[in-house]
């Protein structure tokens, strides 16, 4: 029996919630890995029943765990990923936290990707038992040149996010960094190539700079791989392969609103429909929402115009935001619209936008929000 399943990673732990088709009550599931700061969790859509989580544990540090149950049991990876030891007086790194977890193509069941904090590429083929790094990456000779040298200036840690595997070929990689910009492989991550021609960096002199942006969330669509949205710390983009130069299509949004936010939402089944959640960017840029008036923005023609989308939702005195990984789509006939407040509430609509209703609140600050099919 296949069930629809919401996972939410929090501050202090993870909730599995599921419904039938209709969405119209949930079940919830006990609180997993309470305490620990769960930053994804994602269910394999390759069996519709393994779970990945990216976890930091008060005593285990950095790790990723394992269930093939769907939660009933987990196991924790025998070797996390972690970035090699150098000798005393060398520079080096090390992994504050996982914090992007992707399965790898189809026809490599085995395999899944990891992104952490600082900016590093990590890889399983044994289903997370193990992780290496991937030497064509964090190996690089450019790689401190393109992550800026060590330096860091988003809050919490740099990262590495929206691994991108295309349905199509194994071996076509994007990834994205904060900071750092979004990079292309064509050969399964032995080599990398900056793909940010046209993406502002308004935090820097004014130029044309091949690597350095701040990309915020990477999408493509399921139905046209080679059409990716973007938004970045400085606006919305869209680009379509084989161009090189992404188009800021967040210029059309209303100007006391503009196009800063963490996250971009695909529509599954219309390659022009989008969504974005705008916060306030200003000077200080205090990542709430803008004038504490909370909506959601949807474009219907690949973003050219765009429209508020707020009824359901507070209308002032709302001051949550919405990270990167926290929006996201069901796959449902008519695709039904969640996400995760940092003042830990899970809001949904089933209806595209147009209204939103309260599923659950009073959880803790909510890291992430993914949506999958349970095989019972």
């Amino acid at each position: 029996m296949e069930k629809l399943a919401l996972l939410v990673g929090t501050r202090k732990g993870a909730f599995i919630y599921t419904s039938d088709f209709s969405r119209k009550s949930w079940k919830v599931s006990e609180i997993h890995f309470l305490g620990s700061i769960i930053n994804h969790l994602v269910l394999d859509p390759r069996d519709n029943k393994t779970l990945m989580m990216a976890a930091k544990t008060g005593h285990l540090g950095p790790t990723v765990f394992c269930s093939t149950d769907f939660g009933k049991t987990w196991k924790e990876a025998e070797k996390p990923p972690a970035f090699p030891k150098v000798p005393e007086g060398k520079k080096g790194l090390k992994v504050d936290h996982t914090f992007w977890l992707t399965p790898g193509h189809k026809s490599q069941p085995n395999v899944w990707y990891a992104g952490t904090s600082p900016q590093g590429l990590f890889k399983s083929v044994d289903s997370g038992k193990t992780w290496e790094g991937v030497r064509g990456f964090n190996e690089n000779p450019m790689y401190f040149k393109w992550t800026g040298e060590g330096q860091d200036g988003t809050p919490d840690g740099s990262k590495m996010h929206s691994i991108l595997v295309n349905p199509n070929n194994a071996k076509h990689l994007y990834i994205a960094m904060s900071g750092g910009g979004v990079f292309e492989s064509l050969d399964e991550g032995e080599s990398w190539k900056p793909l940010n021609k046209g993406v502002k960096i308004d935090f820097l002199p004014e130029g044309e700079y091949e690597f350095g942006q701040d990309p915020h969330s990477v999408k493509y669509h399921p139905l046209n791989p080679e059409l990716l949205y973007q938004q970045n710390h400085c606006g919305i983009y869209k680009l379509q392969r084989p161009n090189d130069t992404w188009e800021r299509i967040g210029d059309n949004m209303p100007r006391e609103i503009k196009d800063i936010g963490f996250t971009v939402v695909l529509h599954p089944k219309n390659t022009e429909k989008v969504w974005v959640f705008p916060m306030d960017g200003t000077d200080v840029w205090p990542r709430t929402s803008i004038k504490g008036k909370p909506a959601v923005y949807c474009s219907e023609n690949g973003g050219k115009t765009w429209q508020r989308q707020d009824k359901g939702l507070p209308k002032e005195n709302a001051w949550f935001t919405v990270k990167r990984q926290c929006f996201t789509s069901d796959n449902c006939e008519k695709p039904g619209l969640y996400f995760g407040t940092t003042s830990g509430e899970i809001w949904a609509s089933f209806d595209e936008g147009e209204n939103w209703e309260q599923l659950f609140a009073h959880l803790p600050h909510i890291y992430s929000v993914e949506t999958g099919i349970f095989k019972d």
